[in-house]
């Protein structure tokens, strides 16, 4: 099924187009080959795409929480979710985090080994459930976490399940899904 929102297509990037990925491409990459299916189906929309790359953004690079748990949260929002795009991104940022394909795997799933992630990865599940977590996860995750990833960690949650949401209904697959159709596409026209 095609996309509800594709692409834009590359004659039709602009100067605004392009000035509003970058808080988060170089320049060379500000382009619709080399921006990905996703930032070049936000670009659509510039004033929208440049007020929430800044906020998104920060996730990635400021969050006082650690990489690692950052990385378990985002994998269990997608798959809660559904979300194909950020599962596939985020299975391949774990992996570059060292987290191994059992540990993505259980934490898609909700579990991990560690106490703290496992409480964390129960947070989203709250999170996700109620829109609040308990006084009792509150508490646990207190004894842990400061203050400030506290609130990295909530709003990390509503970030990517934000986005996940728009990725999904929007129709944004990851770029592999999108070159192994062609490629079979291809195959079939020989």
């Amino acid at each position: 099924m095609p996309p509800r929102l594709p692409p834009l297509p590359a004659d039709q990037w602009t100067d605004r187009t392009r000035d509003v990925l970058s808080a988060l491409l170089p320049r060379s990459m500000r382009n619709a080959e080399a921006a990905g299916s996703m930032l070049s189906t936000l670009v659509r929309h510039p004033d929208l795409t440049g007020a929430f790359l800044p906020f998104s953004t920060y996730f990635l690079v400021h969050s006082t929480l650690p990489d690692r748990l950052r990385e378990l949260v985002v994998l269990r929002v997608a798959r809660r979710r559904d979300c194909a795009y950020e599962w596939t991104h985020h299975f391949h940022a774990a992996q570059q985090l060292g987290l191994t394909e059992a540990e993505i795997e259980a934490a898609g799933q909700g579990k991990a080994a560690d106490p703290l992630e496992s409480l964390v990865l129960g947070a989203v599940d709250e999170l996700e459930d109620g829109h609040d977590v308990s006084d009792a996860t509150w508490a646990a995750l207190a004894e842990r976490l400061s203050e400030h990833q506290l609130m990295d960690l909530v709003f990390t949650v509503g970030a990517y399940g934000l986005m996940a949401t728009a990725f999904n209904t929007f129709g944004i697959r990851p770029e592999h899904d999108a070159r192994e159709r062609a490629e079979r596409r291809s195959a079939r026209g020989k």
